[in-house]
């Protein structure tokens, strides 16, 4: 695995403990029509989707983006008439900036989360929480530190189905939870995450250099900016980018527990032209005694329900739709049912307003919390590390460590 996070970012130092706690003296209740300064980091393909969006919201000022491919920025500058930055640490600086987007490749997202949140800013960040698990355990801490607001950026957990399922279980209408399921699915004849490389770009208006950041020191390849997906300097493949999405949702009602251990399968199957498995599988046991099966392909678009199994009964969920059928050994004591959860419309826009609600009362129980982003995060980055080592590999929550057993 990477080197430790918390080596660079020295959050044992004194150093850190101060601007830690110079962050949380920041913290303030906003008005209720008070607006917000928003800075976006990364204003690519996703970054842009966001800044879209921001800049159509009455409640919000973007302020500040940044990016290191000077087209993007350019781009960017022009749609949100904002200052454009090349280094995110002066967008940090500036004190007008309550809350700061992050959409950059998933190696950078721990590093500059600790960097906003110790600048005193509030923090949107996409998913996954951090390329590594141990990443997201720094990352974690320093929100406890700072007391900061932090929405991770998996918008499916805004749609009420899941805290709709979560209040069946807690009244034991399943019994004892004992295994469930879930997929992500896609189909891309030439490969997923095979995004266009501009013959523009180049060492003039690209900062190689910066891109790389933490990752490993490699020669300028635009094909690894353009399509860092697929390559494991920067991304988890399957694990990081799309399991997180399913399992930020399922944890929801299973209860959010620590994952224990788990084992992966699969393989670059289809799509040679990646270091990621275009099909990617794993079984992840919970601290509770559930275990959760994962499955995702980007060669094949016939995914799996999403299917909570209890001793007592099983719960289908699809949909805003919440349905309960009971095991046949429990049909006499138990009854079928259904439920329908709140349809939000818009997941996105939910999540959005989700983390600025929070914002504004100084509620660190967002939609996708750190908490939760750092558990999942864990668990995918344990089905990483079982594939890539052929190895199984456990998570002790108690010294919050991932050994390989």
């Amino acid at each position: 695995m990477a080197p430790d996070l918390s080596r660079r970012t020295f959050l044992a130092t004194s150093a850190g403990a101060v601007l830690a706690m110079t962050a949380a003296s920041r913290a303030r209740v906003f008005g209720a029509n008070e607006t917000f300064g928003v800075g976006v980091i990364g204003v690519g393909g996703q970054g842009g989707h966001h800044l879209h969006r921001l800049v159509r919201n009455k409640g919000v000022r973007v302020r500040a983006v940044c990016d290191i491919y000077k087209p993007r920025l350019e781009s960017a500058v022009k749609v949100s008439g904002a200052k454009g930055y090349h280094d995110y640490q002066d967008l940090l600086a500036r004190d007008d900036i309550d809350c700061v987007w992050i959409a950059t490749p998933d190696h950078w997202h721990a590093q500059m989360a600790i960097d906003a949140m110790r600048a005193g800013k509030d923090v949107y960040c996409e998913k996954p929480m951090a390329r590594y698990w141990h990443e997201a355990r720094d990352f974690y801490r320093v929100v406890q530190q700072t007391g900061r607001v932090v929405q991770i950026g998996s918008q499916d957990t805004s749609r009420d189905v899941w805290r709709e399922a979560r209040k069946h279980i807690d009244a034991g209408k399943l019994g004892k939870l004992v295994w469930s399921q879930t997929s992500i699915a896609r189909n891309v004849r030439d490969g997923d995450w095979k995004y266009g490389i501009s013959l523009k770009a180049g060492k003039h208006n690209l900062d190689w250099k910066r891109f790389l950041g933490p990752a490993k020191e490699r020669p300028y390849d635009p094909e690894r900016f353009f399509r860092w997906r697929k390559y494991w300097d920067y991304s988890g493949g399957i694990s990081t980018d799309l399991f997180v999405h399913v399992l930020h949702s399922l944890c929801i009602p299973l209860g959010n527990e620590w994952p224990v251990r788990c084992v992966s399968a699969g393989g670059v199957f289809l799509h040679k032209d990646r270091e990621t498995p275009d099909t990617f599988q794993a079984l992840i046991d919970y601290e509770g005694g559930h275990t959760v099966f994962v499955a995702g392909t980007q060669a094949n678009e016939q995914g799996l329900p999403v299917v909570i199994r209890g001793h007592e009964a099983t719960m289908y969920l699809s949909g805003s739709d919440v349905e309960i059928r009971p095991e046949r050994i429990y049909a006499g004591s138990r009854r079928a049912e259904t439920a329908h959860a709140k349809d939000v419309g818009d997941s996105i826009a939910a999540h959005h307003q989700n983390f600025f609600d929070c914002v504004r009362k100084r509620d660190q129980r967002t939609n996708c919390d750190p908490l939760l982003g750092y558990k999942v995060d864990v668990a995918v980055d344990m089905a990483v590390e079982c594939w890539r080592q052929n190895k199984v590999f456990l998570f002790d929550p108690e010294t919050e460590e991932v050994t390989a057993g």
